[in-house]
């Protein structure tokens, strides 16, 4: 019983962990893209900004998901679903 409550912490921390990591790199995004977009308004007419805000915003989706567990393509308990599988069946 032991182990299943620190198995349990450990998945929990790991997805606090996750969660504190997207909003940390959301304010630096919001940050660095509003600095970029008035250095970008103050210079040229040129909407070069957007590149890197594009770039760094689908990173940021991806971060997004794997904090939320959100997986469009293998559905969002998949991955427990397969540990279950290989832990029952002795496929390692």
């Amino acid at each position: 019983m032991k182990d299943f409550n620190e198995y349990k912490y450990t998945k929990a921390k790991e997805k606090v962990n996750g969660i504190k990591s997207f909003y940390s790199n959301l304010f630096i995004y919001c940050l660095v893209i509003s600095i970029l977009a008035y250095i970008n308004y103050r210079t040229t007419g040129f909407l070069w900004f957007l590149f890197p805000a594009l770039g760094w915003g689908i990173g940021l989706m991806g971060l997004w998901m794997k904090a939320y567990g959100y997986n469009p393509i293998l559905g969002r308990d998949w991955e427990e679903r397969k540990i279950n599988e290989f832990m029952t069946t002795n496929k390692l």
